[in-house]
């Protein structure tokens, strides 16, 4: 064990927490005042729920040794979970560190599928449907690509959670839209509080930070190309979002270039320590602009709400950032990796195809039942009614401003 990396890892961990709390601020500016608290109690909830199904068996069926499809429970509980290292993951930092970690990636995630849903889901199915998703969901894909499941055994790489993270919430937000429907008065959605969202957008944007640096799980060379290129994917995609919006809308905005630099932030995180700083700047540029067109033209010829665009920032642009990863990686920033199409080997941007096919499928299909089920025990969507007066008042009895 090191000091060192014992002391960066926890910072890293609080790092990725706070992105939650930022994801909060960032969807409650964007939705209507009347919204606000219920779209904040999303995020909160995610904290509560899955910390605790983390720590049950969360974690034991993503990370203990198990089969290529879910990990063991042998680890239910925490047990056999301590302050010694767990050399399959780190030598240098305590399990139980690394474990907390991976907990803030897991929370993380259940609250960014909030964003497709926003306005119009109840609290009591959106409670059960958290528990069902970080259980039946997230810790599979988390088994198959960092706990030494099937997509691990095929080779397809995922620094700091592309698959894991990013698509499957874009996935998992764009099926339960579209199984609740469209959000009565379309024409009335526009956010409520910019700034909110810009101080939501800065706090993810810091957080990123140990997200992806986290994951090399030491301060070594890789870590540091991580950072780098962390924030040159994001700056990227900032530049990418607002050029494509400045030609097409004639006019950059300020929420595009938040949202651009997310989009940038979410395309680079599958290849943040496997890329060069050079290939950042393709990365995160492209993936602003493909979020872009995923947020402005894909969902309007599809027709479906994706309300704070869940599915076209991260859905989008982790699938951007798994492609360009099996395009751009290199073993010369990272001998644990592997050769993209553009260094001499197409193997990989197969694997990356087929990680990427296997987790849309997987996360569409087990979200569409899990929400399903969920119908079973509890109305899915708010009366016409609630909807109108605003779910900060009906469904939790509160305001965030005051007459």
């Amino acid at each position: 064990m090191q000091m060192g990396d014992t002391v960066f890892m926890f910072f890293c961990a609080l790092l990725v927490w706070l992105m939650t709390p930022g994801i909060a601020l960032f969807y409650g500016g964007l939705v209507r005042s009347k919204n606000v608290l219920s779209t904040v109690m999303h995020s909160l909830s995610s904290i509560a729920i899955v910390s605790i199904i983390w720590i049950l068996f969360g974690y034991s069926l993503a990370f203990a040794p198990g089969n290529p499809l879910i990990g063991g429970l042998d680890w239910i509980g925490l047990h056999g979970v301590g302050f010694e290292p767990n050399a399959d993951y780190s030598e240098t930092i305590p399990h139980t560190l690394y474990m907390m970690f991976q907990l803030t990636f897991a929370v993380l995630t259940t609250a960014i599928i909030s964003g497709s849903f926003a306005e119009r889901m109840r609290f009591p199915a959106f409670i059960l449907f958290s528990v069902l998703w970080a259980v039946f969901v997230y810790s599979p894909v988390a088994h198959w690509v960092w706990g030494g499941g099937w997509l691990d055994e095929l080779g397809a790489i995922d620094f700091a959670g592309g698959n894991v993270v990013h698509i499957s919430s874009g996935v998992a937000g764009l099926v339960v839209a579209i199984v609740l429907g469209k959000r009565k008065n379309m024409s009335d959605t526009a956010p409520h509080n910019l700034l909110l969202t810009l101080l939501g957008a800065t706090l993810i944007w810091f957080g990123w930070f140990g997200f992806n640096v986290g994951s090399a799980l030491t301060i070594d060379e890789v870590a540091m190309t991580a950072f780098i290129n962390t924030n040159t994917a994001a700056a990227a995609g900032l530049i990418g979002w607002i050029l494509a919006e400045w030609l097409i809308n004639k006019k950059p905005t300020m929420l595009g270039a938040v949202s651009g630099a997310i989009a940038g932030l979410v395309a680079i995180t599958p290849g943040a320590g496997f890329v060069t700083p050079f290939s950042s700047v393709w990365i995160g540029l492209i993936g602003g602009i493909v979020c872009f067109w995923g947020v402005f033209s894909l969902k309007k010829k599809f027709g479906y709400d994706d309300a704070l665009d869940a599915f076209g920032l991260h859905g989008l642009g982790g699938t951007w950032g798994g492609i360009a990863t099996g395009l751009f990686a290199t073993t010369s920033v990272n001998a644990d990796g592997a050769n993209g199409l553009f260094y001499g080997d197409i193997s990989l941007l197969w694997k990356q195809l087929i990680a990427i096919a296997a987790t849309y499928l997987f996360v569409a299909i087990v979200t569409y039942a899990i929400i399903k089920i969920v119908s079973i025990f509890f109305k899915l969507r708010a009366s016409e009614d609630e909807e109108s007066l605003g779910l900060d008042l009906t469904l939790h009895g509160e305001k965030a401003y005051q007459d």
